[in-house]
């Protein structure tokens, strides 16, 4: 237990030490910590109005103030780090790799061949993502999330909208743990394989579809 008492300056400075991790610097969240800081001055402003209590429990309400402080930080600004790091481990490409549609076809159904259900799976939206670029009906880029790929794909074809949200999502669940069910099956590995076929050989509606090249 500490016992030198922690005075407004020493608080001031963890804060300020904390703030100053590289991992708060690279979100540089002004806004957040705007926010921080006048919760901050808030509580010093409360604190130095006390005149009736003593220095034991002034000293604990100071502490506390400051970890409160750090606390809030965390809270706030920790969310969007973690979110970065989620949007980048989700690329539908993640090795940085642009294959044809055809390779990542022959990949799930090799995949589908031993039993590999989730690399059969996760192949198939491949698939269907770069075929959709291989047509000209979405702009080839190796960072978008399945999620962004079913929001940019689903207008273009919105008879299988539900089906190509569906694939999205179990594409994030087999490879990134997301939901209760993680695991693809057999059954899932043909439903993507039709969704796959039905695609390529439909027509996309038209225009203005999000996320199209242009």
């Amino acid at each position: 237990m500490r016992e030198t008492p922690v005075d407004r300056d020493e608080a001031r400075e963890l804060l300020r030490e904390e703030l100053a991790k590289p991992a708060y610097q690279e979100a540089q969240p002004s806004l957040l910590e705007r926010a921080v800081q006048a919760a901050y001055d808030w509580i010093l402003e409360a604190l130095s109005g006390i005149r009736s209590v003593g220095a034991g429990p002034g000293t604990l309400l100071l502490a506390a103030g400051a970890v409160l402080i750090i606390v809030v930080a965390v809270v706030l600004i920790r969310p969007r780090l973690n979110a970065r790091a989620y949007r980048a481990q989700r690329a539908v490409f993640s090795t940085g790799a642009a294959l044809p549609a055809a390779e990542h076809r022959r990949r799930a159904a090799a995949a589908a061949g031993a039993g590999r259900w989730n690399e059969a799976l996760a192949e198939r939206l491949r698939a269907v993502v770069r075929d959709a670029e291989e047509r000209g009906i979405l702009e080839e880029r190796l960072s978008r999330t399945a999620t962004e790929a079913a929001a940019d794909l689903a207008p273009a074809f919105p008879g299988s909208s539900g089906e190509i949200r569906w694939l999205a999502e179990r594409f994030n669940e087999v490879q990134y743990g997301r939901g209760a069910a993680s695991e693809a099956d057999e059954a899932d590995a043909a439903r993507a394989q039709a969704l796959d076929a039905a695609l390529a050989g439909g027509v996309p509606a038209g225009e203005g579809v999000p996320g199209a090249a242009r």
